[in-house]
């Protein structure tokens, strides 16, 4: 019996280590920090009282945080609504802004006054106005519907409360489930839509490093932009009009020149977008088996037929130039998660947390088939799970197939007899909008070359059981290999399709012509994909994805009831949260020290001439040779660059405001480290790390590099 409860109560430890906040860990809606956190922050070396964070009712740190964009985090730095986030933030709206002339991508961007600041079209930011817990309400309209009924129901039950919240006002809504749907939040937002670029450093310095030094400490990286929102007359948001006037926040960061030292406190608020830190042993054994592998592998052949054209153009990397940091940011992630969930034995930590888990629940009959359901949801889905990954990432990594597969919803439209004149129309829109977002990224030679390449690949790596008919097809072409045949179909689908002619398209918007359609091949192809998905494998995947969520669900449950004393923390999900911690130095392997800050000194020795992730400007040369750092050197002389934090951020956190115990910006979030990468998954308390551009190079590179001090006169800089 001893040896039973000492066994016990070693599971207890381990899980409790892993599954409870504290060593920095957690992202932490702010409306709780008052609750649970705020006597925790103190100690690390917060001076700020709770409502000085989160307030609905007075200006607070909340209220100069934006949702950049819908996938980054930004700050307000002044009076005047100058925002700064990061270069790749705000890497869409450059490339966008930049022509061969005027390419503001390269060659940096600075605006002198408010007249030359760029509309960045298509870009919108979101202030959180105040989060509210509406569990009960969504419980009580959930109350008696069988958990699988749940995605049908939630939209009906969530209604009232969104319009509620937004009756009366300009405001936006939404709620979010929270704790695997144990809880679920109100949130809303202020969304601004007239946003101009303001100041951008060359690209050697906002991506210096760039895929080489991606997700690696240490790092000498000028990850930032610069934009302003603009509002109405009377401050509210506006369509972008010559008449707007800069927007006057409730809130902006003060600026510190202070510098950071080990130790320090550090705070970020943002919008990190997904984590998993629930995730059981048998979800990471799928991801590091064959969910990651698969990804990678696709995105590295789109990425290399990608570079091989735009190192041809300049016109055609910058129309590229987006899309392709985009795909090779998480191409390289799932790389290093991979690598991280392997070397941190991240899957027999999970199995250990289990069998904690199961030793508490044995004798309670509401968890009794937890996992018994998960693994055999996880048998039965494993066969298929390979034909989602290269129909998303492949087939429909594509640009043209994507694009084509929105015709599946108007096939489904046309079909009907008499045509439902207002789902029509609807999905015609849809059509409309998708063919948009296409054709700006669209370039035929690099589209065609992934096209071959993906359905090669689909062919060669997905059971042949498992192929559409239309494969055979494909296989008709002329050709002697796989590869040949593949890349025979794919130019004659270029060729014929009326999906890349503007007035073709739009003549059949004006006129959608069924049998015209389905001649049509980019759209044969792209629906013969999805077809035979949603036929004959779309099943397996609801019934995982239901298991998963509902088996997940009640283990978070039991979670919370085995420790009801913890402190347990929400996966991220695009809201707003905090995490805190301190600049802290780090030991990844034995004999190595990662010092906790980067200075300009570093940059030089890693400049390397002729290549261009490592290229350094000659004005940024010269600067350095003068030693002409202005007020923004430290005590040592050099200008820092870069530092790290053991805060707990994730995607969705680019951009991010680092804050100091005074609440003065110190530096912008804009990266994790390799060593840690598995950390959406499992946060490891001894190698996690945040890397921030420090705030002084920021302004050193505005003021000294892009002689624009008229920005540095805008924000309150704190000595």
């Amino acid at each position: 019996m001893k040896k039973l409860l000492l066994s016990i109560c070693v599971l207890f430890t381990i899980i409790t280590q892993s599954f409870a906040g504290g060593n920095d860990e957690g992202m932490w809606l702010p409306l709780l920090l008052s609750q649970k956190n705020y006597n925790d922050m103190v100690k690390h070396g917060l001076k700020l009282n709770a409502d000085q964070l989160y307030s609905v009712n007075n200006s607070s740190i909340k209220d100069a945080i934006i949702w950049f964009g819908g996938g980054c985090t930004g700050e307000v730095v002044s009076g005047e609504g100058l925002v700064i986030t990061n270069h790749h933030c705000g890497y869409d709206a450059i490339a966008s802004a930049s022509t061969a002339e005027k390419n503001y991508l390269q060659n940096g961007f600075w605006a002198y006054n408010k007249e030359q600041e760029i509309p960045a079209k298509d870009l919108s930011v979101q202030f959180l106005v105040r989060m509210e817990d509406v569990t009960e309400q969504v419980m009580a309209g959930l109350k008696d519907i069988p958990y699988e009924d749940w995605n049908k129901k939630i939209g009906e039950v969530t209604k009232p409360i969104i319009s509620k919240a937004k009756e009366g006002t300009h405001y936006e809504a939404f709620v979010r489930e929270m704790f695997k749907a144990n809880q679920f939040y109100l949130f809303v937002m202020e969304k601004f839509t007239d946003i101009r670029l303001v100041g951008t450093p060359t690209e050697s310095i906002g991506k210096f490093g760039g895929d080489v030094d991606n997700w690696m400490w240490p790092r000498h990286t000028g990850d930032f932009s610069m934009f302003r929102i603009y509002a109405g007359k009377d401050n509210k948001p506006a369509a972008y009009s010559k008449d707007n006037v800069p927007y006057k926040p409730k809130k902006f960061l003060p600026v510190s020149l202070k510098g950071v030292k080990e130790g320090d406190f550090a705070m970020i608020f943002g919008f990190p977008g997904r984590t998993n830190r629930y995730e059981t042993s048998m979800g990471v054994k799928l991801a590091i088996d064959e969910t990651n592998p698969s990804i990678v592998k696709l995105r590295d052949k789109r990425l290399s037929l990608m570079k091989k054209e735009m190192d041809k153009d300049v016109t055609i990397r910058l129309q590229q130039a987006s899309r392709y940091a985009q795909i090779a940011n998480y191409w390289k992630y799932f790389i290093g998660q991979t690598e991280q969930l392997k070397k941190n034995k991240v899957y027999d930590r999970k199995v250990s947390e289990e069998t904690a888990f199961k030793a508490w629940a044995s004798n309670k009959a509401e968890f009794a088939s937890l996992f018994t359901n998960l693994e055999k949801s996880y048998t039965e889905y494993q066969p298929y799970n390979k034909y989602g990954v290269y129909m998303r990432e492949g087939i429909f990594g594509t640009p043209l197939f994507s694009f084509a597969s929105a015709f599946y919803d108007l096939n489904k439209v046309l079909e009907k007899s008499p045509v439902d004149s207002v789902a029509l129309k609807a999905t015609l829109a849809v059509v409309k909008m998708r063919y948009d977002m296409f054709i700006k990224i669209y370039n035929p030679t690099i589209d065609q070359n992934i096209a071959g390449a993906m359905l090669q690949m689909f062919y060669e790596d997905i059971p042949a059981s498992q192929h559409p008919a239309f494969m055979s097809t494909i296989l008709k072409s002329k050709g002697k290999t796989t590869e040949e045949k593949c890349n025979a179909f794919a130019a004659m689908v270029y060729k014929k399709t009326f999906l890349t002619n503007a007035a073709a398209f739009e003549k059949f918007l004006a006129n959608p012509d069924q049998k015209k359609m389905m001649k049509d091949p980019a759209i044969q192809t792209a629906l013969a994909f999805l077809s035979n998905y949603n036929d004959n494998y779309k099943k397996y995947a609801d019934a995982f994805q239901l298991s998963v969520a509902k088996e997940g669900k009640a283990y978070v449950k039991g979670l919370m009831m085995m420790q009801p004393d913890r402190m347990f923390y929400p996966d991220a999900n695009s809201t707003m949260r905090t995490t805190y911690g301190n600049v802290k130095s780090y030991d990844p392997k034995d004999a190595i020290h990662y010092h906790y800050l980067t200075n300009l000194s570093g940059v030089m020795q890693k400049e390397n001439p002729g290549d261009p992730e490592f290229e350094v400007p000659a004005k940024l040369k010269e600067l350095y040779l003068k030693k002409d750092y202005g007020q923004y050197k430290d005590a040592t002389g050099e200008v820092p660059v870069g530092f790290i934090t053991t805060n707990d951020i994730t995607g969705g956190n680019s951009g991010s405001p680092v804050i100091d115990g005074e609440g003065n910006l110190i530096g912008t979030a804009f990266d994790g480290n390799w060593e840690a990468m598995s950390g959406d998954i499992a946060f490891d308390k001894d190698l996690k790390r945040t890397i921030c551009v420090d705030v002084r190079y920021i302004l050193f590179i505005i003021d000294k590099f892009g002689g624009a001090s008229n920005l540095i006169n805008e924000m309150i800089l704190v000595k």
